[in-house]
């Protein structure tokens, strides 16, 4: 004779489903949305905009719902000290300002899906200076997934490189460069993310950022550089809400429900969404050697976090 399920406990199977499935919905719309980020720096640039005005319009709408964050994250909480501030400016600089640059340099020269690609390898060149500044090792799994997403990378530069020439390797560098400058930032967050929290660190670093990209603009442009197609003013305020600060709560909040690990497997529709949305939007071409190229750098990745083990709740910002 079957036992009859206590009602409390059936119920708190049926919230914890609920809320995995909350949690597994947010890590998904938030991959997606992150994603959109390049489709609109392309967009943007049909208009003659370059990166220094155009990151600088993205900074300045971001700036007011970063600093919120952070106000908001920072209540009840002990007041910065001296060394935290200059963690926090220096992880700004690395992580969002000189990384969100560089992207957005890059974009001006390959198509959204090289550059999604690329941006994808991070976990790996997270580990590369791991291993370079402090010893740690490098597994065997870690080595062939990365020998796969590796390959799956220069497949895809190499169709991109003969229809595009040097330009390609040009913007190439420059978002490999983004990379690893924010590959450094999550190398060097770990212990004041477990002393500030991530949302409290995001939202300062992130704030820094948009300081130094409105400054950066200040310094090098006239101000009439400012006077741009209204198109680019919407555009910019749709990257800096929807996929900028919106994803960055949505990737917190499924982290929350479902674990950094399970939110990080969830991201891997990033790429895929972006390569299925320059095409769509963009008219970037989907040949063979892109689809085969994509599969080998996801697989490649699915494989290195696999040898990795259990992902660490790491800051949920992107550039």
């Amino acid at each position: 004779m079957n036992k009859k399920v206590p009602p409390a406990l059936d119920d708190a199977a049926q919230a914890a489903t609920k809320n995995r499935a909350i949690g597994l919905s947010l890590a998904l719309l938030g991959a997606v949305a992150f994603s959109g980020k390049a489709i609109i720096v392309k967009l943007a640039y049909r208009y003659g905009v370059d990166a220094v005005t155009l990151i600088m319009y993205r900074m300045l709408f971001a700036l007011p719902l970063f600093a919120a964050m952070a106000w908001w994250a920072s209540r009840g909480k002990a007041a910065l000290t001296r060394s935290d501030w200059l963690g926090v400016l220096g992880l700004g600089f690395s992580g969002y300002y000189l990384a969100s640059f560089l992207d957005f340099a890059g974009l001006a020269y390959i198509t959204a899906s090289l550059e999604r690609l690329i941006q994808y390898l991070s976990p790996t060149l997270v580990l590369l200076l791991g291993w370079a500044v402090y010893g740690r090792g490098v597994r065997r799994g870690q080595m062939l997934g990365m020998l796969v997403s590796y390959c799956g990378v220069a497949l895809v530069f190499g169709q991109e490189a003969l229809h595009q020439g040097p330009d390609a390797a040009w913007g190439a560098l420059l978002v490999l460069g983004s990379a690893a400058s924010y590959a450094a930032y999550l190398v060097y967050s770990g212990e004041m993310v477990q002393r500030l929290g991530s949302l409290r660190l995001v939202g300062l670093a992130t704030s820094v950022a948009c300081v130094l990209c409105l400054l950066q603009f200040a310094l090098l442009r006239p101000w009439s550089a400012a006077l741009v197609a209204p198109e680019v003013i919407w555009l910019s305020v749709l990257n800096a809400t929807l996929c900028t600060a919106v994803p960055v709560l949505m990737v917190m909040m499924a982290i929350e429900r479902i674990g950094a690990s399970a939110a990080s497997q969830a991201g891997m529709v990033g790429p895929m969404a972006t390569i299925l949305m320059g095409v769509w939007l963009l008219g970037e071409p989907f040949t063979a050697g892109v689809a085969l190229g994509s599969a080998l750098v996801i697989a490649g990745i699915f494989v290195f976090s696999r040898a990795s083990g259990p992902a660490r709740a790491a800051p949920a910002g992107r550039r």
